[in-house]
């Protein structure tokens, strides 16, 4: 069976940054992600996921490396400044490339 390396990009965020983030998901390449309401506790404080709009949530992508990459600077630059949120990267491999 061969595998092939990828990047996971994961994203924790506020609800209200939704849009944002599927936009810049889209300009960056990514063929598809998943998105899911989260609760935790951090730096901001604890936040419920019982109020949809105050919620937070967590976006998983799968991209090339080079995509990844260029994804988090832009969520530097862009997204940082303006929403509370997180990303960070991991190493995956994945069964069908192509998907990806």
């Amino acid at each position: 069976m061969n595998t092939h390396p990828m990047k996971l990009v994961t994203i924790v965020c506020e609800a209200y940054a939704k849009d944002a983030v599927k936009k810049l998901l889209r300009e960056t390449g990514a063929h598809g992600y998943t998105l899911f309401e989260v609760e935790g506790d951090g730096s901001r404080g604890e936040r419920p996921a019982d109020i949809r709009e105050f919620a937070n949530i967590q976006v998983e992508v799968i991209l090339q490396p080079d995509a990844a990459q260029k994804l988090l600077e832009r969520l530097h630059a862009e997204l940082f400044p303006r929403y509370g949120m997180i990303a960070f990267e991991s190493d995956v491999r994945v069964l069908r490339p192509g998907k990806f």
